[in-house]
């Protein structure tokens, strides 16, 4: 095929789904929830993409969350460029990496020392690892509708594309490693406690905020109590600040809620819209990892010095009047999908935290995943194509965030609310 052709969404669908599972490579951008096709993104540009057909969209996935200053931002762009030049990767220590480490333990308390991954799931799985060496114990709780990665021990009830698709777990993940993984419902303290006084638990993981059953914050005391079990039974508390970090405060969600973990896993707005992920502690268990350590864990692309040069350029972006601006943008958004519903005289409902996001089409809070498969999922599915025809394109799950950017500006908002207003009396 000529290098100088051009394919149009349609075709590029064809060919990817006779060479990749479903046409993609991750389960949600199929648009199995919500039906239609998968536009095809050709290029973006601050708040706004391109997709193979020449139509533009305001973006509100900003690739899942990394994008926090916008697509191509000229800053990330030319750390990018200046990277690049002098190499892409050398598979040995680099100066973006101690600068990098030197940010973000400046910036989160509860780290001392960090150790750069790849991915999210990496992070997860590495941090699960070193709690089990540190307790000598093997059970891990975590919650339903969390997603912390698709290691195998954490495909039990997880959120995101596995609500999506309506599936309980994973095939292929053994009886035996389920086994040491035990799930109750977020928000429920009481069952935490429970099952702490029966089992003798590694960790407690937990996203702070809750990202991938939509928006979801803790409940009034949850994160403070959570601190407290896991310090009356010796289990460590892990914070999957992948979604959260960088994000709802330079600090995290553990700056906000003024509750410590003990190990924090990172991902996403670390790297700037390259792969990425980090896990990190106290001195004290970071030096169990190898080489100091007997906890093995190694990665070729680890600290890769693109995604470094990404993440200082963006994190260099990340000052107290940015937070504020991400904040005004959330309440600018939230106020006008909330008039737009009651206009439209829907059953539907907005929860932020930040510039995190979600529109759930049920009539009550959302506190966990039983509160989320209560929302009308059809529903969504007709407001996601009425939105995308509209020139808007918002995650294509019921159960994922909207992520606003710095480069969503009061403009770019006003049309989404428009886009919304139009879009929740169509399927109303």
């Amino acid at each position: 095929m000529s290098a100088t052709r051009v394919e149009r969404n349609a075709e590029l669908l064809e060919r990817a789904e006779r060479l990749m599972p479903g046409g993609v490579s991750s389960p949600v951008r199929a648009y199995g929830a919500v039906g239609g096709r998968p536009p095809f993104i050709v290029a973006g540009e601050a708040c706004r993409v391109r997709d193979a057909d020449g139509r533009t969209y305001i973006d509100l996935v900003c690739s899942w969350g990394p994008l926090i200053a916008g697509h191509a931002h000229p800053d990330v762009v030319r750390a990018i460029e200046e990277q690049a030049r002098l190499g892409t990767s050398y598979g040995a220590p680099t100066p973006l990496e101690v600068e990098l480490a030197t940010t973000i333990v400046a910036a989160v308390p509860s780290v001392e020392m960090i150790r750069f991954v790849s991915s999210g799931t990496e992070a997860t799985m590495s941090a699960l690892r070193l709690a089990r060496a540190a307790t000598s114990r093997s059970a891990i709780l975590k919650f339903a509708g969390c997603y912390h990665g698709h290691a195998d021990a954490l495909l039990a009830k997880a959120g995101s594309g596995l609500a999506t698709l309506g599936l309980p777990g994973s095939a292929g993940v053994t009886p035996s490693t389920a086994a040491d993984t035990i799930t109750v419902a977020y928000n429920d303290l009481a069952a935490v406690e429970d099952v702490a006084a029966r089992a003798p638990l590694a960790a407690i993981i937990v996203e702070p905020y809750a990202g991938n059953m939509g928006c979801v914050p803790p409940d009034p005391g949850f994160l403070e109590g959570l601190r407290r079990v896991a310090d009356a039974s010796g289990a460590l508390l892990v914070f999957d600040e992948v979604i959260t970090g960088f994000r709802v405060a330079r600090g995290g969600a553990q700056q906000v809620t003024g509750v410590r973990p003990d190990i924090t896993c990172f991902g996403k707005v670390i790297g700037g819209g390259l792969p990425v992920g980090a896990y990190g502690a106290s001195r004290t268990l970071m030096s169990l990892v190898a080489p100091l350590g007997p906890v093995y864990q190694a990665g070729t692309l680890s600290g890769n010095p693109l995604a470094m040069a990404a993440g200082l350029a963006t994190l260099r972006l990340l000052d107290e009047v940015a937070y504020a601006r991400l904040e005004a943008s959330g309440a600018w958004l939230e106020a006008g999908l909330n008039e737009a519903i009651r206009s439209a005289g829907v059953t539907a409902r907005v929860q932020r935290i930040g510039s995190l996001l979600t529109l759930f089409f049920t009539n009550r809070p959302v506190h966990s995943e039983d509160d989320a498969m209560t929302c009308d999922r059809e529903r969504f599915a007709a407001f996601h194509r009425a939105m995308l025809a509209r020139g808007v394109m918002l995650p294509p799950s019921q159960f994922e965030c909207c992520f606003l950017s710095l480069a969503h500006d009061e403009a770019a908002i006003d049309e989404i609310v428009a886009a919304a207003a139009a879009s929740l009396q169509e399927v109303a």
